[in-house]
């Protein structure tokens, strides 16, 4: 994988894509939600990008058992394909007719019983325990609504090695007003949610930053906006704390591909 990648809700349920390779990305991270249909939209995506990775980012464990997403991946180009996977919450788990049980403890069992090399996986994760448990039984992971500093002290804490893959909400416009309520309107609603509001308090962020789509302050530091050299930026911010890998999740766009953003995935960005 290049540094920078692209991830996007449109992934799912479009077998049919522009050529995103010919515009110089490798790299493509589709949303596993509830795991329905995901495994088939990976499927059509490396058939139509053959020369390219894609990532899971993340599958929820609980839409398929252990065996079934084993013998999925068994099926697939396995060579480029990393599997990310989240625990999700107890109402998915519910929905299910599982027990969401303690987090960890249930994720740790459904790796116990994967039959899918630990090279070949990821997990969402965000706290410390999280982070310890995909350093000890995967590549890596990858935070959703994270900053540089948070990837700076994560990178420091567990060492050179693991991959750390942080998702990167961006909107391309200049009009600071504007860029905000695209990001309020599109990821505004994540801030509401008790795991990231408790990594965002760990970040230094408060009350005052935490309401209904976040304040000024959370959203540019959690979303890129301006042009292509305020997102460049943005990703040279991550690499330079650490990451290996940057999911860029363009927001507002109507196309899979704004092509001045293609700039971003040359080598010297």
């Amino acid at each position: 994988m290049k540094h920078v990648g692209l991830w996007s809700m449109r992934f799912r349920g479009h077998p049919a894509l522009p050529d995103l390779e010919a515009a110089g990305w490798d790299t493509f991270w589709i949303p596993g939600l509830d795991g329905t249909g995901a495994l088939d939209d990976v499927e059509h995506l490396l058939e139509a990008a053959p020369h390219s990775t894609v990532v899971t980012g993340v599958l929820n464990i609980w839409g398929q058992s252990p065996r079934e997403l084993s013998n999925r991946v068994a099926e697939l180009d396995a060579s480029r394909l990393l599997v990310g996977l989240g625990v999700g919450n107890a109402a998915g788990a519910a929905a299910r007719g599982q027990d969401y049980g303690n987090p960890i403890t249930s994720l740790s069992r459904y790796l116990d019983q994967l039959d899918i090399p630990a090279d070949r996986l990821l997990l969402g994760a965000l706290g410390p325990k999280m982070i310890d448990l995909a350093v000890a039984r995967t590549a890596g992971w990858h935070p959703f609504l994270v900053t540089p500093t948070y990837v700076a002290r994560e990178r420091a804490r567990v060492g050179k090695g693991p991959l750390i893959a942080p998702h990167q909400a961006v909107v391309l416009e200049t009009d600071p007003d504007k860029a905000r309520a695209t990001a309020r309107a599109e990821i505004g609603m994540f801030i509401g949610f008790p795991a990231y509001r408790n990594n965002l308090r760990r970040l230094g962020f408060t009350d005052q930053d935490l309401v209904p789509g976040g304040s000024d302050r959370l959203i540019d530091a959690l979303v890129a906006h301006g042009g292509v050299a305020e997102i460049r930026d943005r990703v040279r911010a991550h690499v330079e704390a650490g990451a290996d890998h940057v999911a860029l999740h363009v927001l507002g766009s109507d196309s899979f591909l704004p092509t001045h953003l293609s700039e971003l995935t040359k080598e010297n960005f």
